[in-house]
C-alpha cells in the first residue's frame, strides 16, 4: 500500500502514491462522467479524481456557465484542481471551483469573441485542505 508522509508519521492511504519522486492518485481512484442535458447540468461523481464530459450545448462568448458536482470526497475549503484536458478549443476557456461539503460549484468561462458549441473534457483533483 503506498505511504503518505504527513511531516511527523507516515499516514497509510489506498488512493495516493509516491513513486520515483513523483506522487498521484493510483488507478482506481478515478472516474467519468458527461453532463446529458445542459451546459449547467449538475454530474454527481464521489472519487477524488476524475473526468467531466461537459455537454456540447452552445456558450456565448464572454459567457460564464455554473454548474454542480455532487461528491462526497470533497470536504469545505478543500481544493480543486481544474484542466481543460481534450475537447474543444485550448485556450478558450477558464476554469474555476468553490468548494463546499459533499459537493462544489464549477464556473467555465468562454473567453473567445465567439459563441462556442464544444464537449469539452474537464480533468480535476481535489486536494484536502486545513486552516489549522
Amino acid at each position: 500500500m503506498p505511504v503518505v508522509i504527513d511531516g511527523t508519521n507516515g499516514v497509510t492511504t489506498p488512493d495516493i502514491e509516491i513513486n520515483s519522486g513523483s506522487f498521484g492518485y493510483v488507478t482506481g481512484s478515478g472516474g467519468t462522467v458527461t453532463q446529458e442535458t445542459s451546459k449547467s447540468t449538475s454530474v454527481t461523481l464521489n472519487k477524488p479524481t476524475g473526468q467531466i464530459t461537459m455537454n456540447n450545448a452552445a456558450l456565448a462568448a464572454n459567457t460564464t456557465v455554473t454548474f454542480t458536482i455532487t461528491n462526497s470526497v470533497i470536504g469545505s475549503g478543500d481544493l480543486l484542481v481544474l484542466n481543460h484536458i481534450s475537447g474543444g478549443t485550448a485556450g478558450s476557456y477558464t476554469l474555476n471551483a468553490q468548494s463546499s461539503s459533499g459537493s462544489a460549484t464549477i464556473n467555465v468561462r468562454n473567453v473567445t469573441a465567439g459563441s462556442l458549441s464544444e464537449a469539452i473534457i474537464i480533468g480535476f483533483a481535489v486536494i484536502k485542505s486545513t486552516t489549522s
